[in-house]
């Protein structure tokens, strides 16, 4: 049973990873229309790995590098690898808010998981909760109709990723120590950029390399920063807390994207967005919701007992 006080240590650090994951994708954004899609989460990549390497050089965790090699691992480095692969594409081609609010669809979806996977008990409400996001989640992408963007689907399937990675993150636990597990990661997405550098034609709307400015250096080394502070404390609250308790604040990523679009790239989401969005978090909040309700139920009854 998961202490209180670790789930809310889990979800401080959901919140914050949030914010430094979102600032990743504004300027990794912005970086895009300078440079390839390829070339950005590669040199992005150098400098997170450095960072995390230096890290693990300094709390002795490199000692365990061995302990690296285990299936659970291997599949969370898929699903990072996944996860990241389609999200990017679609930031390439979609505003902020949109490619945010379609990505809201994670909570619900790790919830789900989590009931179907790790054995956590959801009620019918949250399942009728669930359903319902995925209503608000077609309402934003409008398959079929004027508007519908095809690389909103690439969102939904970075949804599909990042469950398999957080559930394996959960199955991994504690074993292994955070800032190796963040190396491991830092380093696979490294090399995924590395790998779409000979198809920038098909992913990227600037599509050969060019030498990067200072400029340029110093927009990838903050991306960098925020990106491996999002790894950490993403690692740090699927280890803290349980999954349901945690999924909910991923919220806070959108209250992130209308900020940065608004500011960097004057975007404004539509009405469809703006409402699929709303259903979406009001979805989510309720199940949380009803997830504290049957908890403080379950104590209770173990306290009458």
């Amino acid at each position: 049973m998961t202490d209180v006080r670790d789930n809310r240590r889990g979800i401080l650090a959901m919140a914050i990873a949030m914010a430094g994951f979102n600032l990743t994708d504004a300027l990794t954004k912005l970086a895009t229309e300078q440079l390839p899609l390829g070339e950005t989460v590669f040199l992005r990549g150098l400098f997170a790995t450095a960072a995390v390497a230096v890290a693990v050089a300094a709390d002795g965790s490199w000692r365990r590098i061995r302990d690296l090699a285990t299936p659970m691992l291997a599949l969370r480095l898929f699903g990072e690898i996944g996860s990241t692969l389609f999200y990017l594409m679609a930031l390439v081609h979609l505003a902020l808010p949109n490619v945010s609010a379609v990505f809201q669809a994670t909570p619900l979806a790790m919830t789900a998981a989590a009931a179907l996977f790790l054995g956590e008990t959801v009620g019918p409400r949250r399942w009728i909760a669930i359903a319902v996001g995925f209503v608000g989640v077609t309402i934003i992408v409008r398959p079929g109709l004027a508007g519908f963007e095809p690389a909103s689907i690439w969102v939904l399937v970075s949804v599909l990723f990042v469950v398999v990675r957080d559930i394996s993150t959960a199955r991994l636990g504690t074993r292994l120590p955070t800032s190796l597990v963040t190396l491991a990661t830092a380093t696979a997405v490294t090399l995924l950029g590395a790998a779409l550098l000979p198809f920038e034609s098909s992913v990227s709307r600037v599509t050969e390399w060019t030498v990067p400015t200072l400029g340029q250096l110093v927009l990838l080394a903050t991306t960098a920063a925020a990106l491996v502070t999002g790894y950490v404390l993403l690692i740090k609250a699927t280890q803290l807390a349980e999954t349901s308790a945690i999924a909910p604040y991923r919220y806070t990523l959108l209250v992130w994207a209308l900020f940065w679009g608004a500011l960097i790239f004057h975007t404004v989401p539509d009405a469809p967005t703006l409402i699929g969005g709303a259903i979406v978090v009001a979805t989510g909040l309720y199940a949380f919701h009803r997830e504290r309700v049957r908890r403080a139920e379950r104590e209770a009854t173990r306290t009458a007992q």
